[in-house]
């Protein structure tokens, strides 16, 4: 009998994989791009409250399906179950080869570019080589039980939290120089709002940040009492990113002049300071520079290890279902957890860390992800048509409406995007065609398999 997934996850645990996943580098970063798109700090602010609403209320579309089916896979079994294989299978198909390895890459690259602001990496062969280290280290560690992956995740979650709470506190109680009037102040040669364009834009900036919420489904089969405790992990923890997200933007324009905000160079880092360091360095001087490159190591590398946890059971789905290489569907005989996923989803990582054109495929993907975000939010409305009767511990608050406004402003911020990134959405949507002719390889064997 082959070994089956265990539910060793608690609600702490999963809460921790909500909130992990998705405080990683973005909430440090993101500001300054958003405040030169819209204009002002109140418009800043609107829009984190709008894409952390938005995600808020996709989370709580997720839930009730996760409650229902609280199988591995999540997207991918909601996707099966509303609307056939095919479009499970090409969310599959681009989770597998872009959606989490790319994240993995980018979360370890990140990290280590963050950390070469402190130590020289040379020694190891510079930043490309420590972040393949770290995919290694992370991979192994997730091929234990899961219930030691929950735990550690739980830990570096509420450590995060913790050095983003002290942050905030830092700025408001033992800054200098900061004023709520800096909320109020515009910049020089900054005219002020630009258009839905640019806050649409600005608006896909913020759910960067925001994004992960999506992932504790995935391991919907390894958490205990699922019926009550996705939908509670999934609340609890985008009420409290939410929370943690507005108080470090408030902090922010508390602490520095919108220009300064507008100015920081986030993408050139060590040689330019984001925002975070900036504001940090308002009561911690020079040290702050050395104790921000610490936090967002320590942040990214969270957000890793959840990545890494939460994308191999997509595969593993897959693959029990036929649809994908049989061999990652084997649980590990000591363990309990997909270790061949594990291992395949660390390996590509390395290749697109390796590369260097990972930042370039998640950016492409980015479109196609939110077309499955909308669309799975939809199997809310199919399902409650297709088994109207099922037991539900758990239906989305607001329904319909609540997901109804979450499909539409999905479709609009997709609509935005091909007009402000065309070439992003043409490759994205390009690639995910290209796994059709794949689905329909691996269905041909799989009936062969069961025809014999």
């Amino acid at each position: 009998m082959s070994k089956q997934l265990v539910r060793g996850l608690s609600l702490v645990d999963a809460a921790s994989v909500v909130v992990g996943c998705i405080i990683g580098t973005g909430v440090f970063l993101k500001t300054a791009t958003m405040a030169s798109l819209v204009g002002s700090p109140w418009m800043v602010l609107l829009v984190w409250a709008v894409a952390g609403l938005l995600s808020l209320a996709g989370a709580m579309a997720y839930a009730e399906l996760g409650s229902l089916m609280p199988d591995a896979g999540g997207e991918y079994v909601y996707l099966k179950e509303g609307y056939g294989d095919i479009w499970a299978f090409l969310y599959g198909w681009m989770r597998f080869w872009i959606g989490s390895p790319g994240s993995i890459a980018a979360y370890a690259v990140g990290a280590m570019t963050f950390l070469s602001g402190a130590i020289d990496l040379t020694f190891i062969g510079g930043k490309v080589s420590a972040a393949v280290i770290v995919i290694i280290v992370f991979s192994s560690i997730n091929c234990l039980s899961v219930a030691f992956g929950g735990r550690l995740n739980s830990i570096m979650t509420g450590l995060k939290l913790v050095m983003i709470l002290g942050l905030s506190l830092g700025i408001f109680i033992f800054g200098t120089g900061g004023s709520f009037e800096n909320l109020s102040a515009s910049a020089p040669g900054v005219s002020g709002f630009t258009g839905w364009g640019a806050f649409g834009a600005a608006t896909l900036a913020a759910l960067w940040a925001y994004d992960g919420w999506n992932n504790l489904p995935m391991m919907a089969a390894e958490i205990k009492n699922p019926q009550r405790n996705i939908p509670l992990s999934l609340g609890l923890g985008m009420v409290l990113i939410l929370a943690i997200y507005s108080l470090i933007n408030l902090a922010y324009f508390y602490a520095l002049p919108f220009t300064e905000i507008i100015n920081a160079n986030s993408n050139n880092f060590p040689d330019a300071l984001p925002v975070a360091t900036k504001a940090a360095m308002t009561f911690m001087g020079e040290s702050g520079v050395t104790l921000l490159s610490a936090a967002f190591v320590f942040s990214a590398l969270g957000a890793m290890n959840g990545s890494i946890m939460t994308g191999a059971r997509v595969p593993y789905a897959m693959a029990k279902d036929g649809l994908f290489f049989k061999k990652l569907a084997t649980v590990s005989e000591a363990t309990f957890v997909p270790v061949s996923s594990i291992i395949v989803q660390g390996i590509i990582s390395i290749l697109l860390a390796l590369s260097g054109t990972f930042d370039q495929l998640t950016n492409y993907v980015v479109f196609s992800a939110w077309i499955f975000y909308a669309m799975v939010t939809g199997v809310v409305f199919v399902l409650r048509k297709k088994i109207p009767d099922a037991p539900r511990s758990y239906k989305t608050i607001g329904y319909p409406y609540v997901p109804i406004i979450f499909i539409i402003l999905a479709v609009l911020l997709l609509i935005n995007t091909v007009f402000e990134a065309p070439k992003e959405s043409i490759v994205g949507l390009g690639f995910i065609a290209a796994g059709v002719p794949i689905y329909f390889v691996f269905r041909k064997l799989n009936q062969k398999k069961t025809d014999n």
